[in-house]
């Protein structure tokens, strides 16, 4: 984790707590150090901005990750919908890899 880069993401989050991409920023920034703030921010995403497709991926990742394998499996299902419906063909590919090989590990 960048701790300056996460000081400057929380300042535009001051300046704009409404923006998913800051909150998705921060989500990121947290992924390998603090799976809880990571968690939280993409919980709020998920919640306050579920069209932001980005969310999805890591969103799912962390929650397998985590061992929480039924909202892993509902937040795939959740991005893949997404992307079918918002036809962002690359990111749809993507969510129904990483989605394939969830289940190949999880269920």
């Amino acid at each position: 984790m960048n701790h300056e880069r996460v000081k400057k993401l929380l300042e535009f989050l001051e300046n704009e707590p409404n923006d998913p991409f800051t909150i998705y920023a921060l989500a990121t920034e947290h992924l390998d150090t603090e799976s809880t703030k990571s968690k939280m921010y993409f919980e709020q995403l998920l919640q306050d901005h579920p069209d932001y497709l980005p969310t999805y991926y890591h969103a799912a990742q962390l929650y397998a990750d985590l061992d929480m394998i039924d909202q892993a499996n509902r937040t795939y299902q959740l991005g893949i919908a997404l992307a079918e419906k918002q036809k962002e063909h690359k990111t749809l590919q993507e969510l129904r890899n990483a989605y394939q090989n969830f289940e190949f590990e999880h269920l």
